[in-house]
């Protein structure tokens, strides 16, 4: 099936974009309607910023109204300008964090933005960072001495596997990772096997890498993860999204970037290892054919190993659910719901039972999820679990509240028919059975 026509100049925008280069678009290329769809389609996938800066100097950006190319104009610049604060609160924020003698392990956000032609284009919600979990009484003291609060103060943060933290008057918002992946989740909490202890980690496994390296960003020495877990980090953290409702484009870039930026360092073969163990080879080959396909991936700077490119994906139906699923998944409330319907066939899988994609068994497990997948929204259920079922017929009336109308993108008939084509391409890519 050939990629629809905006989707082509979305990624042909977004390549410019890495490369540091601008397209020539004329109006014979692409009209006004679909140059608008672009940028929608951009803000979905947030990466609107580097998308308008490769597009806006281009014949067809400067015979649109005017009015339309200011207004994003307006939001480029607000939002560039907000990472910039971000970045140089984090860079201070991670400096007093060391200082008492913690060893806070930064990974994606400021470190995978460092990698592109403009940083603070390449906008991060949050920052991530990894401590050992023996550390978070101090970390915990160290963030609120800084100024941080506690974004969730009602949740109990002993208990918890991330800790969100903000700072008043500030854009700052980060995660305290004690472990990088939540241990309860049955479909991907045994993922924490290849990090955890990774900061006490002295062996060198990695092509003469210990666990943690220093990076030196913007004049600040950030700790991180030597380049070859960090590499595995980020497609097993894309592999836990896509397994919800799915990931957007960012994620591709962050990956193929990386690895072309940082392959000689790569234990190419240990990460595959990894990979083939959770079956999640074939998924992280179908990124790196997108990103040399579509996007920058050079396979001879990143040393690419014959081990990788002698697996056989057909890479477009992934490609396709990428592109419809926005950021981790986000692009419409229909998607985000059918997450429990793959979370499940994956949980069936590990079980090793088979994953149902009928219509009835999948509005049930949809709906009538486990006790402690509920007691987050249903607080009750924390000290009277019997009242589970009550809980699920609250949820089942809530659900139908949300979806009244069957509007557009909050669809119950949706999620259902998202969440079993998604299951089928769970198959596809040899994830479950």
């Amino acid at each position: 099936m050939e990629m629809q026509k905006i989707n082509k100049y979305f990624l042909e925008a977004l390549k410019a974009s890495l490369n540091g280069e601008t397209v020539d678009w004329i109006t014979e290329d692409i009209s006004f309607e679909e140059f608008s769809q672009l940028y929608q389609i951009s803000n979905i996938h947030n990466v609107l910023s580097m998308i308008f800066e490769a597009t806006f100097s281009c014949e067809v950006a400067k015979q649109m109204p005017p009015q339309f190319m200011m207004m994003y104009r307006r939001n480029v610049i607000q939002s560039i300008a907000q990472q910039t604060m971000k970045s140089s609160e984090f860079q201070m924020l991670s400096d007093h964090i060391r200082s008492k003698g913690i060893k806070p392990c930064v990974v994606k956000g400021i470190v995978c933005r460092n990698l592109y032609p403009n940083p603070d284009a390449r906008v991060s919600g949050d920052e991530d960072v990894f401590i050992p979990e023996e550390q978070f009484g101090i970390s915990h003291k160290s963030l609120l001495d800084y100024g941080m609060i506690l974004m969730e103060p009602e949740k109990d943060i002993e208990a918890i596997y991330e800790v969100p933290y903000v700072k008043p008057e500030s854009p700052l918002y980060i995660e305290l990772h004690k472990h990088m992946f939540p241990p309860e989740s049955e479909a991907y909490g045994n993922l924490n096997r290849f990090f955890d202890g990774i900061h006490n980690r002295i062996e060198k496994p990695h092509k003469g890498e210990c666990g943690l390296i220093e990076e030196e960003i913007n004049g600040t020495k950030f700790l991180t993860m030597n380049h070859t877990d960090h590499l595995l980090y980020l497609i097993l953290h894309s592999f836990k999204h896509f397994l919800h409702s799915g990931f957007g484009i960012r994620q591709v870039c962050d990956i193929n970037l990386y690895a072309t930026a940082y392959g000689y360092d790569i234990d190419w073969e240990y990460v595959l290892s990894c990979l083939q163990e959770v079956r999640a080879d074939l998924f992280a080959a179908s990124m790196f054919v997108i990103g040399e396909k579509y996007l920058t991936f050079d396979p001879v700077k990143a040393c690419y190993p014959n081990c990788w490119k002698s697996i056989e994906v057909d890479e477009t139906a992934m490609l396709d659910d990428l592109l419809a699923s926005g950021v981790f998944g986000q692009s419409d409330m229909s998607r985000k719901h059918s997450s429990n319907i793959t979370l499940n066939a994956m949980i069936a899988d590990k079980r090793g039972e088979k994953a149902s994609t009928g219509k009835l068994q999948a509005a049930i497990k949809a709906v009538c999820l486990p006790v402690d997948k509920m007691s987050d929204r249903f607080t009750y259920l924390k000290k009277m679990p019997f009242l589970l079922p009550i809980a699920w017929i609250q949820r089942v009336w809530i659900y139908k509240k949300e979806t009244a109308g069957n509007q557009e993108g909050n669809n119950a008939a949706d999620s259902i028919k998202i969440g079993n084509e998604r299951v089928e391409l769970m198959r596809k890519y040899g994830i479950i059975k």
